[in-house]
């Protein structure tokens, strides 16, 4: 109780009873002040109300009709003086010594017992009953009428009757009174108790996103935070001490408090929005003191969830792969481009990688990625010549809710803001828009973006890698890209070589190419032994795509050669039609070779000597493989 202030008590009647209990206050001074106001029925509930409303009570105690007025009006408790048996005894004692006839006039119901043991008393008693001030006028005046004239009851009562010039004894005793101000001291202290746990909840609930509401076990609303106030479009004052069930009863927690059966995940529309709703009781030391409700946005879990498995996509296959290991070329050009890649990657500083299209350009910006500070950071990359320049802006720089025409509800993250602490990799750069060069440009100068539609510049901590395979400075002479922006952007050159210009590395790519495609098709057959034949020609081709191309040819002598359980004339006679730049001629002399004497013999022995299954490996007709073992014969 020490830790409590001292109560704030309103005491509520007419002056009779009220200076009974001025008598007993001062035993209360130490952990009460108390108010004293001389008021009854409809000019009580309008001062009590009045003090409620400026928080100045935490309790109010009254008597009779007062109490009862009170506690329908008022969310403060309210202490009730009662009338005892003994009270009532010690005033008809009283009352006897002056007359043989008395009048009780009580609030609410007359008093039954009094009618069995008044013969014992050697009085004559009369009861009536009131329940407004306009009923306890006319029980007084008919008793009057009846010649009587000592009255016992309230403070209304003994009013009238002294009025009158009658003889009125209070029906209350000290002890009463003294019960009803502890009564009233109790109720105070547990309401400040309350109250305190309750500015805790809402401090707490403050704190939360989800719009969280909290319910004492009657179903009044004891807490709420600011988010569910803008779920419900209602303010924190006008739900707080009312019933939860009477103001919104799709949201009721009365079922749950009831039946102390939690709810979860249990889908409602408020305002025409769906929600997910938890039902939960609240326990202290064990024992319910309430319930709790709490909405999920439906369209932020969705949101969230998709981030969520984006993010643990990112984590299981992160966009940046490739490391400088993991680049194959031993060739001169090779080696000099990944030496300056390698030392690129020690710093945070831009870099503009120029080479023809092919040339692995986002491959080495992945590398250095990997190899610097920011690995294990964001690798994002988009091609700017392959997103329409209306999307490009929002892509890059993000939006505003309510930037453009179906722009996404909340706004969105452009790929400056996500690649935050790591890396972008912008790919074809010479293909942006000029006015968005205009924006990225400033990105580089003041480290940070502001959104689509936004105002408030987002300060970003991010790396460009850039690449083209145009000449930038013929770019910027025609006017068609911005100088400033290529001198930003070529603070660090990187030039990868054409494939033509490193002929050398084209046996090893070609190599490393068909084995992964072989693995893929699940292949018994030799990468090293299908290319022999085609290794003059791989390295005299030009490669105009460059490594793309290599890769995509190889992907296609992997599925020609993948399917078959052996190297056959057949097969390279289908690659040579499939690629007849690189591949001309190849399929006749292929299937020479594959059908010698010595292989026809090979072939056969396998097959135990059956021709039809030795055509089928060999990939040629029974007749082919009849008259080419008669020309072995002859020679």
């Amino acid at each position: 109780m020490n830790s409590l202030r001292k109560a704030r008590l309103c005491f509520l009647s007419y002056s009779h009873l009220t200076r009974l209990a001025m008598a007993v206050a001062a035993e209360f001074e130490a952990e009460a002040e108390i108010e004293f106001v001389d008021r009854t029925f409809d000019q009580a509930v309008a001062h009590a109300r009045a003090r409620e409303q400026d928080n100045a009570v935490d309790a109010f105690v009254s008597a009779g009709s007062n109490a009862a007025l009170l506690k329908g009006a008022l969310r403060a408790p309210v202490a009730t003086i009662k009338v005892t048996g003994y009270d009532i005894l010690v005033a008809l004692r009283n009352a006897r010594q002056v007359a043989r006839r008395v009048a009780i006039v009580t609030y609410g119901d007359t008093i039954a017992e009094l009618d069995a043991v008044k013969g014992l008393l050697d009085i004559e008693i009369a009861q009536r009953a009131y329940r407004t001030l306009d009923d306890a006028r006319q029980a007084f005046q008919a008793l009057v009428a009846d010649g009587h004239r000592v009255f016992i009851g309230s403070s209304i009562i003994v009013e009238l009757a002294e009025q009158a010039g009658l003889l009125g004894i209070l029906a209350y005793s000290t002890a009463s009174v003294r019960q009803g101000l502890q009564d009233a001291l109790d109720l105070a202290q547990a309401a400040q108790r309350d109250a305190a746990r309750y500015d805790q909840l809402n401090g707490v609930l403050h704190n939360l996103q989800e719009a969280v509401l909290a319910v004492d076990t009657q179903g009044v609303v004891i807490a709420m935070n600011s988010p569910m106030e803008r779920v419900l479009g209602q303010v924190r004052r006008t739900l707080l001490g009312r019933r939860l069930s009477e103001l919104h009863p799709e949201l009721s927690l009365a079922a749950t408090l009831a039946s102390g059966a939690e709810e979860r995940q249990q889908v409602c529309q408020i305002n025409r929005r769906e929600w997910l709703a938890n039902r939960t009781l609240m326990r202290e030391r064990g024992e319910v003191v309430g319930a709790m409700l709490t909405l999920y946005d439906a369209t932020t879990i969705q949101e969230a969830d998709t981030a969520l498995r984006s993010q643990r996509k990112s984590r299981q296959h992160p966009d940046a792969r490739w490391h400088f290991d993991q680049l194959l070329g031993e060739s001169p050009a090779f080696q000099r481009a990944s030496a300056s890649a390698r030392r690129f990657a020690g710093t945070d500083k831009t870099v503009l990688v120029t080479g023809e299209s092919g040339t692995g350009k986002e491959l080495f910006a992945q590398a250095i990625h990997n190899a610097g500070r920011r690995r294990g950071q964001p690798f994002l990359a988009i091609n700017c010549a392959a997103v329409p320049e209306s999307l490009l802006e929002s892509e890059l720089f993000g939006h505003e809710e309510g930037a453009f025409s179906g722009a996404r509800k909340g706004g969105k993250v452009g790929l400056l803001e996500a690649a935050h602490t790591g890396t972008l990799f912008l790919d074809e750069i010479g293909d942006m828009p000029v006015l968005l060069q205009t924006r990225l440009l400033r990105v580089l100068q003041e480290r940070e973006v502001v959104r689509v539609g936004g105002v408030v510049p987002v300060p970003v901590d991010v790396r460009v890698i850039a690449a083209t395979n145009q000449p930038l400075a013929e770019l910027v002479a025609s006017k068609r890209f911005r100088a400033d922006l290529y001198y930003r952007l070529n603070i660090l050159r990187l030039h990868l070589p054409a494939l033509r210009e490193r002929d050398a590395d084209v046996q090893a790519l070609a190599l490393a190419f068909v084995e992964r495609g072989l693995h893929d098709q699940g292949s018994p057959i030799a990468a090293q032994e299908l290319l022999a034949p085609l290794a003059v020609r791989l390295r005299a081709y030009a490669w105009p795509g460059n490594v793309r191309e290599l890769e995509n040819v190889c992907e296609r002598i992997a599925v020609v050669f993948g399917a078959l359980p052996r190297l056959t004339g057949q097969a390279y006679e289908e690659l040579a039609s499939d690629c007849p730049e690189l591949f001309a001629d190849l399929g006749a002399a292929a299937a020479s070779q594959a059908s010698s004497p010595q292989q026809l013999a090979q072939v056969l022995a396998a097959c135990q000597g059956n021709r039809a299954e030795a055509a089928r490996r060999l990939g040629i007709s029974r007749s082919t493989l009849w008259r080419r073992m008669r020309e072995g014969d002859g020679a």
